[in-house]
């Protein structure tokens, strides 16, 4: 089967809302995986969608673990994926839908580079926001390997903002608290080290990954940095209220 082959799959899978058969055994390494990722991308633009950055996935050491990898991997984000905080999710919106707590960046310089500092990050940012990754699988079951989620550009599927800008220090970043409350019950926890020891370290290393393909970000760029936090599946009727202390809150929810 070939790369285009691969994507028609996971792009008839958006279309019908309909889960498919993981396309690991079709998609032969993480080059190949990316270059799935490609060609969904290149259609989606040409139908008329806008671009507006990038997430990162896989920042969790035991999800790497877990996968047999060593580093992260990153998805496209695009405007119509972005919603503030507040947004009811419609049914079917996202397939499988999984929320995690992570941190935005807003880009205001671009940011290229391999072996680019942390500081060289936050020199590059505007300002962060809490927020909310609602991420989805075009796979059924979650039955996912490498090669599928970046193939499926990356498990993407809509990113709640909040409304609370910050500009804080690096070693803020890493201390971030953030708490999951899924209808009124804590449901998770977490710490933003968790994210590759400090969120401006996952975007270091995108801005490394996109650098060597002959990309970069750039200014005006949202950047989803990674989960602080596990994910937890999202039912219909669910209400998720995140909690980022001093750096602000998200809410959603996912209509019946």
């Amino acid at each position: 089967m070939t790369t285009a082959d691969v994507a028609k799959r996971i792009l008839r899978a958006y279309e019908t809302r309909v889960p498919i058969d993981p396309v690991r055994t079709d998609v032969s390494g993480l080059a190949a995986a990316y270059a799935v990722q490609r060609v969904t991308y290149d259609a989606w633009v040409q139908a008329g969608r806008k671009p507006a950055g990038h997430k990162i996935g896989l920042t969790s050491k035991a999800v790497q673990e877990q996968l047999g990898v060593h580093e992260p991997d990153y998805g496209i984000l695009f405007t119509d994926m972005v919603l503030q905080s507040g947004a009811l999710i419609e049914p079917r919106a996202v397939l499988q839908p999984r929320v995690e707590p992570e941190v935005a960046f807003l880009l205001k310089a671009d940011l290229a580079g391999e072996n680019l500092t942390p500081d060289a990050v936050m020199a590059a940012t505007d300002y962060v926001v809490p927020a909310v990754e609602i991420c989805g699988s075009r796979i059924k079951a979650w039955d996912i390997r490498l090669e599928d989620t970046i193939a499926d550009n990356a498990s993407s599927g809509l990113v709640v903002l909040g409304s609370q800008r910050q500009n804080p220090n690096l070693a803020d970043l890493a201390e971030i608290a953030v708490q999951v409350r899924l209808n009124e019950v804590t449901v998770a926890e977490g710490r933003g080290a968790a994210c590759l020891g400090n969120p401006a370290n996952a975007v270091a290393w995108l801005a490394g990954a996109l650098t060597r393909l002959g990309h970069g970000l750039h200014a005006g760029d949202l950047v989803m940095s990674g989960a602080m936090a596990k994910m937890m599946p999202a039912e219909p009727g669910s209400r998720f209220d995140v909690d980022f202390g001093a750096f602000g809150s998200v809410s959603l929810g996912f209509a019946k």
